[in-house]
């Protein structure tokens, strides 16, 4: 091999390994099941307009509608494994934390709570998106455990689209629920993370 095909080959094994990481792709008839709190629940608007609900609309797949309003991670991760069981989804959408972020809760528990929960998705072979939530704070970013977390396990995550829209009125219904149009935002966003990931 000659020393510039060699350097060539090196370059493009170095690109890959750097890669984004990358969702299988969803058959028609897969599941996806969108777990978290009143923010995947959709308090804020009706049951149909939730993130979930105009997800399944933009990718023609069945995505279950997994929120509880006010729970913390704790309680999460003990009803995350029946969920698996009975849904048997191919995908998850986990966006949990922000009540343990309200409630001042401890910040090392809400990591190893979520970090249990890739774990029991990583050991059923399931894909995962993850979404940051910000600190208790205004204009805050995302507490910096998610983008840990997402580094640690090569994640495919958002840290930005919910402190985003957090930050612009024009999509809240209260200081910590979105409205109509900040649901159809994060549902959009979701859609693009699937498509630019390959799971759809």
């Amino acid at each position: 091999m000659k020393p510039l095909q060699g350097l060539a080959l090196c370059f493009l094994l170095l690109l890959t390994g750097c890669s984004d990481p990358e969702l299988r792709y969803l058959p028609e008839q897969a599941n996806i099941l969108a777990f978290g709190d009143s923010l995947t629940l959709g308090v804020g608007t009706s049951a149909d307009q939730s993130y979930p609900a105009i997800l399944q609309q933009l990718t023609g797949r069945q995505v279950i509608n997994a929120g509880v309003s006010g729970e913390i991670s704790s309680a999460g991760l003990n009803r995350l494994p029946e969920l698996l069981n009975t849904h048997a989804p191919s995908l998850i959408i986990l966006l949990e934390g922000g009540n343990d972020i309200l409630r001042n809760q401890s910040k090392q528990k809400l990591k190893q709570n979520l970090r249990a929960m890739i774990e029991i998705s990583r050991q059923k072979e399931i894909d995962l998106i993850f979404i940051g939530v910000p600190e208790k704070s205004l204009f805050s970013d995302s507490a910096a455990l998610y983008s840990e977390l997402a580094e640690e396990y090569d994640l495919v995550h958002d840290n930005e689209i919910i402190a985003d829209l957090l930050r612009d009125s024009r999509y809240k219904s209260d200081p910590i629920h979105f409205n109509q149009q900040g649901y159809q935002k994060l549902a959009q966003r979701l859609h693009q993370l699937m498509l630019d990931h390959g799971a759809l």
